[in-house]
């Protein structure tokens, strides 16, 4: 018989919600690759692998425009929420998702 074991989240407290500017972002380094921190002007926190499914261009440094955001290299505009291109660049790659929760107003990142 086999058993499957549930790997349980652990969640790693990286800063406070204030720390990341409305529009703006920041890029967290994990053991496991960068990860880009988003927040949007209307306050929603957003995690994604930092870097575009294109070229691989770092999404930390590039524009937040509603729940997108724009890669400094190439311009391929990226949802927050799901880590797709979108526009007629959809379908072309994704930047994976980052769990993401927030905690007294600290943003703490899953890791499995």
């Amino acid at each position: 018989m086999n058993a499957h074991v549930k790997e349980e989240t652990i969640w790693i407290d990286v800063g406070a919600v204030t720390d990341v500017p409305l529009r703006g972002a920041r890029r967290v380094p994990t053991p496991r690759g960068a990860v880009a921190v988003f927040r949007t002007g209307d306050g929603r926190v957003f995690a994604l692998k930092d870097a575009c499914p294109h070229k691989g261009g770092p999404l930390s440094q590039g524009i937040v425009h509603g729940h997108a955001v724009a890669c400094p290299l190439h311009n391929w505009s990226i949802d927050l929420a799901t880590g797709e291109p979108l526009g007629a660049d959809r379908g072309k790659g994704c930047s994976p998702t980052v769990p993401l929760r927030i905690e007294d107003g600290r943003i703490l990142l899953g890791q499995v």
